[in-house]
């Protein structure tokens, strides 16, 4: 049986060595954000708290700058759409 505890941290140090998001994440892993989300806010934090707290700066980055992402894609979409 596959164990949890170890699939958190493969996605803790996923995140931390390709600066991922949740969703790319979930992606690489074949399971769903919500889990991932969880895994790494939740589960993580009660089994590896130092790597929580690396993966809580990445997060927090991603959190602070997703706005401008989903502009830059916004901005592209349109431009190729005019082209």
């Amino acid at each position: 049986m596959f164990n949890i505890k170890k699939r958190i941290i493969k996605e803790a140090l996923y995140i931390i060595k390709n600066n991922a998001t949740v969703r790319e994440t979930a992606k690489s892993f074949n399971i769903s954000k919500s889990t991932v989300h969880k895994d790494i806010t939740e589960r993580l934090k009660k089994i590896n708290k130092p790597l929580y707290e690396q993966i809580k700066i990445i997060m927090d980055n991603h959190l602070k700058t997703r706005h401008l992402k989903g502009g830059e894609i916004t901005k592209k979409k349109y431009k190729s759409l005019r082209t």
